[in-house]
């Protein structure tokens, strides 16, 4: 009951909450006791979040309906949450698509909307509100990353690069702020059965047949080893097995490797 209380305290912005992982962390964050800004392209979908949250947890829950792979979003984003004098305690950074297939096929304006949501809102909403949570000696930051932030991602070109970034990024701002109170975390987690994969066309790869998670596993993990600071979170023993044999595996193999667990079947 008493981190419960003290939670009641704090706030949580999510961004992508209407489905996958970031449904599922915002009904642990909420049951958890924390007040919730929930950021979401789908504004329906955001009300009827915000009335269950509310109404099973007794939490406050502010929507904020924005298209982060748009440039002036996160802009947008923190001058509304600064307007309602709401302070962001945990920034959560979970929003985000996928544009799979042999580059040469793939959409060029999907692929730069990945760009702007995975490195360039990821990176200025966390620009925005770092100095808030430094001036108050407190704050957390989750970023969604995946095992393929390790090695590159044949027929998952550019996604696999921005989650790279997402890694490099995360893992150097921990270092910076060590003894700020404000600690960075990446969750890396290998194939989800989210609508991700079937906005991506991925439902039919070796890797989404036989090697998928479900998000309340995925978020109940993250939630747990966030909460306790733990710079890299790699869901599940085989995920983390992967992720470790990733450095000791010649190159072309893993290329090999690669293009078989997501070449469509």
């Amino acid at each position: 009951m008493k981190n419960k209380d003290q939670n009641k305290m704090r706030t949580a912005l999510i961004t992508g909450t209407t489905s996958g992982i970031g449904y599922e962390l915002s009904k642990i964050f909420a049951m958890e006791g924390f007040n919730l800004v929930l950021v979401s392209r789908n504004e329906q979908k955001l009300k009827a979040q915000k009335e269950d949250l509310e109404k099973r947890h007794r939490i406050e829950v502010y929507n904020i309906a924005k298209d982060l792979s748009e440039t002036k979003a996160p802009r947008e984003i923190y001058t509304d949450v600064q307007s309602k004098g709401i302070h962001v305690d945990i920034l959560i950074n979970n929003a985000g698509f996928n544009e799979s297939g042999p580059f040469y096929e793939t959409s060029l304006d999907k692929e730069l909307q990945m760009l702007q949501l995975h490195i360039a809102s990821l990176t200025h909403l966390t620009k925005l509100f770092l100095p808030g949570m430094m001036k108050s000696n407190y704050g957390k930051i989750l970023n969604l990353g995946s095992t393929g932030s390790f090695v590159p991602c044949p027929l998952d070109t550019v996604y696999g690069a921005t989650k790279a970034y997402v890694l490099s990024f995360s893992s150097a701002l921990r270092a910076e702020l060590s003894g700020t109170g404000v600690t960075v975390s990446t969750l890396c987690p290998g194939a989800t059965k989210t609508e991700f994969a079937k906005k991506a066309n991925m439902e039919n790869t070796l890797l989404f047949k036989r090697f998928v998670m479900e998000p309340q596993e995925v978020a109940g993990i993250a939630y747990r080893e966030f909460m306790r600071n733990k710079k890299i979170i790699i869901p599940r023993l085989y995920n983390r097995m992967l992720v470790l044999s990733f450095p000791i595996t010649p190159s072309k193999i893993l290329e090999k490797i690669g293009i078989s667990l997501l070449k469509r079947r």
